[in-house]
């Protein structure tokens, strides 16, 4: 039996056409799920591709997610209830720099209709049906459908679709505004094609569903609307569950936006504290990090003032940000008029005067703790009482930083990730001084910027980096025995991250690589790996992609090469430290890398959970695709770990520690889970039941 797949063709109008190919109604089985991934990321990534358009092949677009794949997903829903992160491969299409559009013919049902709906828009054949079948068949949409429907035609008529799992034709699609055009099936690419360049090239709106509004009614209404539903769903069935479900998933979208479940916290968003409008917002450090954080929320209509400490510096980080406009301007996404009109929003200085008015002010100086503590005492004393002082550290304590302050209540983390104008994840820390609603005004922040947020707890590293170091360490630990460092890169890409841990060193630079490892050495000896390699190549000077020599070289070529020149460092390194060859690590194939590499990573997340630094597994998923690349078909890092089973990880790390030492031993969390047949998943009062 033929497996399903998605075939991919690049047109010479920049459009890659994504055709779903599973006979007889290219049903979403895991299969073509990894192909369209796959297709997905080669597109993202290719410079030839301007826009995408999704199709089904033979007349059909997609009849829903395959039975075997919603049995497994039916488990999953009904053991959370809440919006989670099981539409992260939606969101990935509608998060994406290019836009998709969806050209239906035939039917969308189910995880199909799901799909279309991440899309950009939706172009429609006339006899084409649209339908989301899952109550009758003991589940909920589970891929965002819950959300996005009621964003695209009203909470109504979306009720009216989900809880009655109706039929739609095209041409009450078309009058509810879930499909944007209908044209003949003859017409369909071509006219799907079209749209997806018009707005690329800003001839028509960039729609994104989740952050649509118009069509939600008003609160009074929605609450009666969603009572009726209530009970009308009881009185059909008043045995079943999921029907109830579903509408208490629509109505916590209705009430506390539709990434919701990505934001829950106790103590925080349970308190029914409301945003304010945050409406100026001061940025300190006009690098990297602080131009793209700056360029983010000039595009979102937010007045920016920049702070450098000199005239040189200023420029520079300006200049970052016009380049960065540019880059939008260049790729169609918006005039050249526009650009110069967001510009006008930012506000370059040299002194704090202009902090006086401030509601939000965000550090994005260099991890160095004494410089941090004096910009905080700084801001105390020019910003006013309401303002939130933020920083962008990914590792430091928050309470070193604001130690010689007497506003630690203000103080919050806002963790971007490089380059934080395209990357879409936020990282948001609270200590146990921070107050609720710096972190409520954080995450509206954070939304209207087009950011997805979580909430995490205070500690070396925080959520994201704190479980993802181990994948460099390991990665050394391979290479200190012999194994060859791009043998382990292209293990480790060939599995889905976009880089594997040496170029994700060069890419981070070696002087943060170096500061941030010190800092885990300190605060957790037992289970770093010391070596040596990083600081050698540093004494000459060699520092990563910035200073274009590193694991690999960068001059004159856009794409990283592997440099012979690396491994005399590694000769010496080795020598060093008398360490010789593992004949049985040489041994290892690319799975076996793999799971080598990552496996720590699950075990530094279970701690991470452990101790309520994240409070859910899903926040880590969430956290893993759209921080550091985990391939998002792949469903993030937890959701992989119980795809394989909490059992084989923990065999596989008492493995190595008997062999290699304490750095790959288990955690507690990890060991009593796969003792229990508990998922690394599962929420801990559930876990504790069971064990």
């Amino acid at each position: 039996m033929s497996k399903g797949r998605t075939d991919m063709e690049v047109g010479a109008d920049g459009v890659a056409v994504i055709a779903v190919v599973n006979p007889p109604v290219n049903a979403l089985s895991v299969d073509v799920l990894y192909s369209l991934m796959g297709n997905y990321e080669e597109a993202i990534r290719r410079n030839d591709v301007r826009a995408i358009v999704l199709i089904g092949k033979g007349g059909i677009f997609c009849g829903g997610l395959d039975i075997n794949v919603l049995g497994a997903i039916q488990k999953n829903i009904l053991e959370k209830v809440k919006v989670d992160y099981i539409d992260a491969m939606t969101d990935a299409l509608e998060v994406a720099v290019k836009p998709f559009v969806a050209a239906i013919d035939g039917l969308a049902f189910g995880g199909g209709l799901e799909f279309s709906m991440a899309c950009q828009a939706r172009i429609s054949t006339p006899m084409a049906q649209l339908c989301l079948p899952e109550l009758q068949l003991g589940v909920i949409p589970g891929f965002g459908g819950t959300q996005r429907l009621p964003r695209l035609i009203g909470l109504t008529k979306a009720l009216e679709m989900i809880m009655l799992s109706k039929h739609i034709r095209a041409e009450e699609a078309h009058q509810l505004g879930l499909v944007d055009a209908i044209v003949s099936p003859e017409e369909l690419l071509g006219a799907a094609r079209h749209w997806a360049l018009d707005i690329c090239e800003s001839r028509r709106p960039w729609v994104r569903a989740l952050s649509k509004t118009d069509k939600i009614e008003p609160p009074e209404q929605a609450r009666e609307i969603l009572k009726f539903a209530r009970d009308q769903a009881q009185k059909r069935a008043p045995n079943l569950k999921h029907p109830l479900i579903c509408i208490d998933v629509i109505e916590e979208g209705i009430v506390s936006g539709p990434r919701a479940g990505l934001r829950k916290i106790a103590g925080v968003t349970d308190l029914g504290l409301m945003p304010r409008n945050l409406t100026k917002v001061a940025i300190v450090g006009g690098g990297l990090m602080g131009s793209g954080i700056a360029t983010s929320l000039i595009l979102n209509h937010y007045p920016v003032v920049l702070k450098e400490e000199n005239e040189k510096f200023l420029n520079a980080g300006v200049d970052r940000i016009k380049a960065n406009l540019q880059s939008h301007v260049r790729k169609g996404k918006m005039t050249q008029e526009k650009c110069e009109k967001t510009l006008s929003l930012l506000t370059g200085v040299l002194d704090y005067e202009r902090f006086k008015d401030a509601d939000l002010v965000i550090e994005a100086v260099t991890d160095n703790v004494k410089l941090k503590q004096q910009i905080f005492a700084e801001l105390e004393r020019h910003c006013p009482p309401h303002c939130i002082l933020a920083t962008t550290t990914s590792t430091i304590d928050l309470r070193l930083i604001g130690q010689n302050t007497n506003c630690q209540e203000r103080i919050v983390g806002a963790h971007f990730f490089n380059p934080a104008h395209t990357v879409p994840l936020l990282e948001i820390v609270c200590t146990q001084h921070t107050l609720p609603q710096a972190v409520i005004d954080l995450l509206d922040v954070g939304k209207k910027i087009k950011k997805t947020p979580i909430v995490v707890r205070n500690c070396t590293g925080f959520a994201v980096n704190r479980m993802f170091f181990p994948y460099t360490q390991t990665a050394l630990f391979l290479l200190d025995r012999g194994m060859d460092l791009y043998k382990i890169d292209h293990a480790c890409t060939g599995f889905g991250m976009p880089v594997g841990p040496f170029r994700l060193a060069d890419h981070v630079g070696f002087g943060v690589a170096l500061g941030t490892g010190m800092q885990y050495l300190e605060d957790f000896p037992d289970r770093v790996y010391k070596s040596m390699l990083v600081p050698l190549m540093i004494e000459d000077k060699w520092t990563g992609k910035a200073s274009k020599r590193g694991f690999y070289m960068y001059e004159g070529r856009r794409k990283a090469i592997p440099d012979p020149d690396t491994m005399t460092y590694v000769d010496k390194l080795r020598s060093m430290a008398g360490s010789s060859t593992d004949p049985e690590l040489m041994k290892l194939e690319d799975k076996d890398i793999v799971e080598m590499v990552l496996f720590p990573v699950i075990n530094e997340a279970c701690r991470v959970l452990d101790e309520g630094v994240a409070v859910k597994a899903s926040d880590l998923d969430i956290a893993s695709i759209f921080g550091m690349g985990f391939p998002p078909y792949r469903g993030g890092i937890m959701y992989w770990a119980d795809s394989i089973g909490a059992k084989r990880v923990h065999a596989k790390l008492s493995e190595w520690e008997k062999k290699y030492g304490q750095f790959f031993r288990p955690c507690s969390y990890l060991s009593e889970r796969a003792a229990a047949g508990v998922p690394l998943s599962a929420p801990t009062n559930q876990a504790k039941a069971r064990l």
